[in-house]
């Protein structure tokens, strides 16, 4: 990493004086309940740029004022050392409490010589700092990171106004995430509960003639609106797609990063654009597995484990609203009740095509499906937009990091 004249580069324990584990020992007989007692983090509890607030233990006051050590305090830089967390780093901000040794590397920033806490954490947090830690823990036992491998992290030292300015930059751009994180959430939270009052007809749209629909609606089985796709692939296709809840039917190379399916391609299905395909295993967020329809591509070869099927009549039933129908996990019911016990195999579901299509729904004349479908997919729209900002701003502050934390953008300190 070159950089400039005015910077240079340092150990980190040349930058912070006191750098310590967290509490070493068995702290099960100081456990006490949170009401009145001091939180005490352990691995789980940390992740990159933040603290995890649910379960935290919490120990007794006397226990934590023993070990003046172990406890974190705002501004301290905390990295978990071990387990799934490794590597994780976080500044403490607004909270008190202690550290687990199993869980923490602890940065005392009170013991920081011209350094800024906000700058280190950032850098910590960059290929840069994150590479240096994992190579660390790789050389150690089990993939332990400790102080004397967090000592000799090779670090940028600008002045510290600089320091300061690019941290602050760095921020400006976290608070533009969280906000758009949380814009997200709140737009998800109320597509899901606008798919719950709409797909169930708790709330009613209006017509063309801006009259409200009324009406029961009618009880279909699957097979009325649906019949199954069994067309298998000779050599039609060679784009093996699979079913992921996230991201729907996609191609095997991009989601597995490689591909997994047989050499020969004949026996498998062949799904054409706009048709359905039911992975009958769990995945998370879909209990029952998931059911998509065939959007990103032309036509897609699929496993034969899945339930693949096509509208009966598009005058009759709205694809885009069934598309939101399965989505919403209401035939989830259903399916536990046709999936037979024993079945499970790896998270496999033991479901026939005969009882999956002999399944009830509830069916709205086909310009109430349509207009459910509308409204639903504004929603969608709005959850994409978030999405797509978000990942924006992710890949916009990533590569503001890259320039900001070894120099080759520099930064105006007034």
């Amino acid at each position: 990493m070159k950089l400039p004249d005015s910077w240079h580069k340092r150990p980190l324990g040349e930058l912070f004086k006191k750098i310590v584990v967290g509490y070493v020992g068995n702290v099960n007989d100081h456990y006490c309940d949170a009401s009145r007692g001091i939180p005490f983090y352990r691995t789980l509890n940390i992740r990159d740029g933040y603290f995890r607030h649910d379960e935290i233990r919490h120990v007794t006051k006397e226990f934590n004022d023993k070990n003046k050590k172990s406890q974190i305090e705002n501004d301290d830089i905390v990295i978990a050392r071990v387990g799934a967390n490794l590597g994780m780093v976080c500044k403490v901000s607004g909270l008190n409490g202690m550290a687990n040794m199993a869980n923490a590397i602890i940065i005392k920033n009170k013991s920081a010589k011209n350094a800024s806490s906000d700058f280190y954490t950032y850098f910590l947090l960059s290929p840069y700092g994150k590479s240096q830690i994992y190579a660390g823990a790789a050389g150690g036992a089990q993939g332990v990171f400790n102080t004397k491998l967090t000592q000799e992290i090779s670090v940028p030292v600008p002045p510290l106004p600089e320091q300061k300015k690019i941290a602050q930059i760095l921020s400006t751009w976290d608070k533009a995430i969280t906000t758009t994180e949380q814009l997200l959430a709140n737009s998800q939270q109320q597509k899901k509960a606008l798919m719950q009052q709409l797909l169930t007809g708790k709330k009613r749209l209006l017509d063309k003639n801006g009259v409200r629909f009324s009406g029961e609606w009618k009880i279909s089985k699957l097979s009325e609106l649906f019949e199954r796709v069994t067309t298998k692939n000779n050599g039609q296709s060679t784009n093996v797609v699979t079913i992921s809840g996230q991201h729907g039917l996609i191609r095997q190379e991009d989601f597995f990063k490689k591909t997994v399916a047989s050499e020969t391609l004949d026996g498998y299905f062949l799904l054409k654009q706009g048709q359905f395909a039911y992975n009958k295993s769990y995945s998370n967020g879909y209990p029952m597995g998931a059911i998509k329809r065939l959007n990103r591509y032309p036509d897609g070869v699929v496993t034969t484990l899945y339930i693949c099927f096509e509208l009966l009549d598009s005058d009759r039933a709205n694809s885009d609203f069934w598309e939101h129908y399965f989505e919403s996990g209401l035939l989830n019911k259903g399916l536990s009740q046709i999936a037979h016990e024993g079945g499970r195999a790896h998270g496999l579901l033991n479901v026939k095509p005969s009882d999956f299509f002999s399944l009830k729904v509830p069916t709205p004349s086909f310009e109430e499906q349509q207009k459910i479908a509308a409204v639903l997919s504004t929603a969608d729209q709005e959850v994409s937009a978030l999405q797509q900002k978000l990942e924006a701003l992710k890949q916009e502050k990533k590569a503001l990091m890259q320039q900001l934390l070894t120099g080759k953008r520099r930064v105006l300190v007034s």
